[in-house]
């Protein structure tokens, strides 16, 4: 049995290498290897945004944060638990939460990747191992269905999770659908408010679960504050996938008569929905705060995070939409608490 603290150290190291990621170091050759290949497979995932997912990761996996995040927890299993796991993959690493919360409790991790991401969290595995040998027989990647498991937690489209629910019904599971993120804009926000939420909305080309996708504005509000906050990214052009999607999700709009404000790589789109196409943003006016709030109450099971210059409970600030801690859970579903009661 690997002890809790061995598990954490081990991750201490593997947040040490990825927060010292130099090109110039052969140690590194392997990694960009790895990120030549991801992109490859995957045309949104740019070297750009693999190595903000591998930056991000590092700043998170320390051992302080790692202490803090596991202490409410005993993991008092009498042998390890095999863990299934069906990953997300639609930006770089998503699904690596699921991994190490499975390895930081002590069980075993039964991992199937989305084949939108199957290299990157393979390669940090096999580091985490060079770390920690002992973890080599606590990993199994797989393309086929579970055959050996005890439980399980999987990520995927609302029809993905209807049919997890039904499928893994018979053992403990934590099922994920579809969420996105969403913004309140007040009208008081600075420049530099503005320009981190551009940021939250395109980081990921906007692909992620707390990507804001949404935001909510006051009545008479310019929404070119909006596009001059986004202006500096036009270079999102620069990538075919983005391009097309732009392209079409325009052309569409356009014979359908949809009103469309548009700055030539970018749209604004006023909607209902909380979810928007890619290189598309949906507004929607509100006249009441606190009747807002009441509606994103109701709504809370569609959104995954909210980002305001409110100092709010559960509020991001702008900017910080992906940037969650280590015990900010997706679809705020606790996997250390699901993982601590199996016995």
């Amino acid at each position: 049995m690997i002890q809790l603290e061995q598990r954490i150290f081990a991750f201490d190291r593997l947040g040490d290498f990825l927060r010292n990621i130099n090109p110039e170091d052969p140690t590194y050759d392997h990694l960009f290897d790895t990120i030549d290949r991801a992109k490859s497979n995957n045309g949104w995932f740019s070297k750009d945004n693999v190595l903000h997912a591998f930056a991000a990761w590092g700043q998170l996996l320390n051992k302080k944060e790692l202490i803090q995040w596991t202490l409410p927890y005993s993991f008092n299993h009498s042998a390890p638990k095999t863990i299934g796991l069906v990953l997300a993959g639609n930006i770089p690493l998503v699904g690596f939460h699921d991994v190490l919360s499975v390895l930081i409790s002590g069980n075993k991790a039964l991992v199937k990747c989305s084949s939108s991401d199957p290299l990157l969290i393979a390669f940090l595995i096999q580091k985490l191992q060079e770390f920690e040998p002992a973890l080599v027989s606590f990993v199994e990647f797989t393309k086929e269905r579970f055959t050996h498991f005890d439980a399980v937690i999987a990520t995927g489209s609302n029809n993905a999770a209807r049919y997890f629910e039904y499928y893994f019904s018979k053992v403990p599971n934590l099922i994920r659908s579809n969420r996105n993120g969403v913004a309140i804009l007040d009208g008081n926000e600075t420049k530099e408010q503005l320009e981190a939420l551009a940021l939250d909305i395109v980081q990921y080309f906007g692909l992620g679960c707390r990507s804001t996708s949404k935001v909510f504005v006051p009545k008479g509000y310019d929404l070119n504050l909006i596009f001059g906050a986004l202006y500096p990214y036009n270079s999102l052009m620069d990538s075919a996938k983005y391009a097309n999607n732009y392209d079409y999700n325009k052309a569409v709009y356009l014979m359908s008569l949809f009103d469309l404000l548009d700055n030539g790589f970018f749209m604004l789109k006023e909607d209902a929905s909380y979810t928007s196409p890619v290189a598309c943003l949906h507004y929607e006016f509100y006249e009441d705060v606190k009747t807002l709030e009441k509606k994103l109450t109701v709504d809370n099971d569609l959104i995954q995070c909210i980002t305001s210059n409110q100092k709010t409970t559960g509020h991001f600030a702008f900017g910080k939409a992906q940037q969650p801690q280590l015990w900010d859970y997706a679809d705020g579903k606790n996997t250390l608490a699901f993982l601590n009661i199996l016995t």
